[in-house]
């Protein structure tokens, strides 16, 4: 039986990776529309349904009555009665790049590291008992099956080890696989969304065998479940208050949770269809748990484990495929908890703690060339394998042997102490840094002493005296009793302390210091976040190069996902190069991007490195400014309009400075075209003169001077007719003969007009056939002039030792047809006025008048098109854009 139980986990985890990898594939194929509906959205939100829910909702029923409905009542009236808390949180996560509770906490409170550490390690240490909850489910259920197999005793024992191990495997190839620049994993969201099915189809399944096959029907399980203990309405209405407030704030809270609820959310609207569908979901979850609970009871043998019905109960009457169906829904619960709180504990430790410490320790900095992914994937593996080892831990220590509900509240209320930080963050301006973190600490030191620590049983941690007496006989610190609060149950006494204390010194040291300027800005930013949606612009982008800042992109996201950054940013400025002006919009983007994959603050962290700081104004005007909305928003608009200041004295500057090399340009324009007349004329004169007066003189020399006055003609005619033809294209008096024919032939004509025109010139040309059977309806001859040019210019002014050619075309939007040589290029200086008059690429090689380039800008203007020189592709590229209107592919 055990190797069928194998079989199908590992079966059932293929199919889970078919189901993540073909959604990962349709959203790089941007059909991710489906993915991102508010059903699967919904569905995602199952992860709170853990294998507490699956199996532990039926032993807590047993044990303390409808006391179970109330873990589902928390999040049921988050969802109904906090929607818009629901909704603030999700828009601060979107305007403000929020990857993780711990980035949330750290970026409302000044981009704090120190305070994103310290949640850091709350969530890590109260995740680690609800990780335990899952592996004592998983190996409890193993138990069971393997209990008749005789082959099974000697391993197990190791049930729980083996276990751990296969999920944390399981979970670095799952959700590791690769760096997501935004922290949204469509796959893993998918799989949770197809395992909150399975579990609600196991649990149903059981529950109609239990009631129709087993109860003998509706009415006589009603009747049952009235007959017996469960069926008197007993309800202790102070912990049903502590528990429905407890699952509430863990909703909030819980990093798995907060994963898929804040950081997954691809529309606030999804909001709307989950607090009507997700409450419906728990309530069909928990519709047969008192009909199993009581049948078990009744069936079962005296002292049976209650947890463990679900399972226990389909064994019993022989049903093993339906035991092995309710097998999978539990263990589908446990491995989607594991997965996702897996991932986003690893999230917060990459970016709040491995990445903070290798940017301070790292010898090279942001700037120098390398790949910090392979850092942040390692980082993420490993705290994903330390998570789940500290939860296999955590269960060997505490004996595994308390019920599954008794663990998992220990781990609501560890992680429910960031829920004061939280709400004053998102509601409260005043709350600061000093706040935060006074009450996280006394928060985590209280729920650590009366509860963490006392959950793994006398002696551990705690000697028996000091849980039986309290420290060194002091009565009023027992952990248990704290301050002679006595008789309480335990459970509400922790929450009870650790929530006070909490929100006591949260709310007291905020009154008692004074937040800092940027703490002020971002409190501003968060909590009027429906009217500052977009993050402030704080950063000077004039002291930073964009090389240095593509570097570092390519380290943190990989050269492809950078490159592909960089150049939307520059298509969308409208720069002529692929790299794009360092502006303050630019660095917003760039810091939202790496944000996503390593955090908000290490992210404005690695910006800020290479900028060098952001702008002062801001947080000048934030020292003085008043506490009210309308003095913050005033300043924020005088910022703005500093930066649009100052971008707008960099484009005078930059026009003033091309103004000015137009003007040297204009002269050296007179000068030139003198030169370029004189020069010929005095060559015909010269030679017509000695023709003249000279006597007696061979054939052979007539020949060669009248074919040098021949040739001087020729090339006094050519510029004349160059001149003329440019004077005609810039007045627009060029009539365009349109005509339709084939790219490939024009780039033909064109590579044999330049080869017969520089006889003995050796260029290798590459070509791709194929991609060059674009039908063209335009001016044939005027852009074949074009080409023509393009390519004598390679074979003339390219110096590479092997002279090589390539001309690639590109479909799109706007055909595009490159000309890139090998050679050393276009120096940057010259970049900017190669295609005016008389500038010539190389003084050295110049064998024209330098009107080429002018001319082929005319004609491609005229046809409605734009050609432009290509930085940083290593020689001299061209590249002529035309209309997609004009191409049509060749049938």
């Amino acid at each position: 039986m055990l190797n069928t139980l194998v079989a199908v986990c590992l079966g059932y985890a293929l199919f889970l990776f078919v189901i993540a990898f073909a959604a990962e594939r349709i959203a790089l194929r941007g059909q991710a529309r489906w993915l991102r509906s508010p059903l699967v959205y919904t569905l995602s939100l199952s992860i709170y349904c853990t294998a507490w829910t699956f199996y532990g909702a039926v032993g807590s029923a047993v044990r303390t009555g409808f006391e179970y409905l109330a873990i589902y009542l928390g999040p049921s009236l988050v969802l109904v009665g906090w929607w818009w808390i629901l909704r603030k949180l999700v828009r601060i996560g979107r305007s403000q790049r929020i990857t993780s509770v711990a980035d949330l906490i750290s970026s409302r409170y000044g981009k704090s590291n120190s305070l994103a550490v310290g949640v850091t390690i709350l969530a890590v240490i109260g995740t680690t008992p609800y990780i335990a909850l899952q592996l004592q489910s998983v190996t409890l259920s193993f138990e069971v099956f393997s209990a008749g197999d005789p082959a099974s005793g000697d391993g197990q024992g190791h049930t729980a080890l083996w276990l751990a191990a296969g999920l944390a495997l399981f979970t670095v190839i799952f959700g590791t696989r690769n760096l997501d620049a935004n922290e949204r994993h469509n796959g893993v969201v998918m799989a949770i969304a197809v395992e909150a099915v399975v579990k609600l189809f196991a649990l149903l399944a059981v529950g109609v065998f239990v009631v129709w096959g087993l109860g003998g029907g509706l009415t006589e399980t009603l009747a049952r479940i009235d007959a017996s203990e469960l069926g008197q309405w007993r309800i202790d209405g102070g912990r049903w208050a502590g528990v429905i407030m407890l699952s509430a704030a863990a909703f909030l809270c819980l990093p798995r949770i907060f994963q898929v609820l804040v950081v997954e959310n691809d529309n606030e609207t999804h909001l709307r269809t989950a607090s009507w569908a997700f409450p419906l979901y728990l309530g069909l979850i928990s519709l047969f748990v008192v009909p199993i609970a009581v049948i078990g009871l009744d069936l079962l043998p005296e002292g049976s484990n209650p947890d463990l019905f679900v399972l226990t109960l389909p064994l019993s009457q022989g049903q093993g495929g339906l035991a092995v169906l309710s097998f999978l829904g539990g263990f589908s619960s446990a491995t989607s908890m594991v997965i996702v709180a897996a991932i986003a504990l690893s999230t917060m430790v990459s970016n709040h703690v491995v990445m903070p410490l290798w940017l301070r320790f790292a010898q090279t900095g942001a700037t120098v060339s390398g790949d910090v992914r392979h850092v942040v994937l390692l980082a993420r593996r490993l705290s994903i394998i330390g998570v789940v080892m500290l939860g296999y831990l955590y269960y060997r220590l505490s004996g595994g042997g308390e019920a599954l509900a008794t663990i998992g509240f220990v781990s609501f209320v560890g992680l429910a102490q960031v829920l004061p930080s939280m709400l004053g963050g998102i509601f409260w301006r005043g709350g600061s840094r000093l706040g935060a973190v006074t009450g996280l600490l006394l928060g985590f030191c209280c729920w650590g002493y009366s509860l963490f620590l006392p959950s793994f049983g006398p002696g551990v941690f705690l000697p028996e005296a000091w849980l039986l007496e309290g420290p060194f006989g002091i009565g009023w610190l027992r952990p248990q009793g704290m301050f002679g609060l006595s008789g309480m149950d335990p459970l509400l006494h922790a929450f009870f302390w650790s929530m006070t204390l909490n929100t006591g010194g949260f709310v007291l040291a905020s009154l008692l210091s004074f937040p800092q300027p940027i703490e002020r800005l971002q409190g501003a930013q968060f909590v009027n976040v429906f009217e500052h949606s977009t993050s402030p612009r704080s950063w000077t982008g004039n002291v930073a190069q964009s090389e240095d800042l593509m570097i570092m992109a390519q380290r943190i996201l990989g050269a492809r996902d950078a490159q592909r950054l960089f150049e939307r940013e520059a298509e969308r400025q409208g720069a002529r190069g692929p790299l794009p002006d360092v502006t303050p919009r630019f660095l917003e983007t760039l810091e939202r991007e790496l944000a996503g994959s390593v955090g908000a603050a290490t992210a404005h962290a690695m910006v800020g490195q290479i900028v060098g700081g952001m702008s002062v104004s801001v947080e000048d005007l934030m020292a003085v400014a008043d506490e009210t909305a309308q003095m913050m928003e005033y300043s924020a608009r005088l910022e703005a309009q500093s930066q649009e200041l100052a971008r707008t004295a960099a484009q005078l500057r930059e026009a003033n400075a091309k103004l000015t090399r137009l003007s040297v340009q204009k002269d050296a324009f007179l000068s030139q075209i003198s030169h370029e007349l004189r020069t010929p004329m005095t060559s015909i004169r010269a030679f017509s003169e000695i023709l003249r007066d000279t006597g007696g003189m061979k054939p052979e020399e007539k020949t060669k001077y009248a074919s040098i006055i021949h040739d001087e003609a020729i090339r006094l005619t050519r510029l004349l007719d160059d001149l003329l033809d440019l004077s005609v294209l810039e007045n627009g008096q060029v009539s365009l003969n349109l005509r339709s024919g084939l790219l490939s032939d024009l780039l033909d004509r064109a590579v044999a007009a330049a080869a017969a025109d520089e006889a003995g010139a050796r260029l290798e040309i590459r070509r791709d056939p194929a991609a060059e059977q674009i039908m063209l309806h335009t001016d044939l001859d005027r852009l074949s002039q074009v080409f023509i040019n393009l390519v004598a210019n390679a074979r003339k002014y390219c110096d590479a030792a092997k002279p090589v050619l390539e001309i690639s075309v590109r479909p799109g939007a706007r055909l595009a047809i490159d000309f890139t040589d090998n050679g050393s290029g276009v120096s940057a200086e010259a970049q900017d006025f190669i295609f005016e008059k008389f500038s010539r690429v190389s003084d050295q090689k110049a064998g024209g008048a330098g009107l080429g380039l002018a001319i082929c800008r005319q004609i491609v203007t005229r046809l409605g098109g734009e050609i432009s020189y290509v930085p940083g592709r290593g020689g001299a590229s061209f590249r002529v854009s035309l209309p997609a209107d004009l191409a049509i592919a060749a049938q």
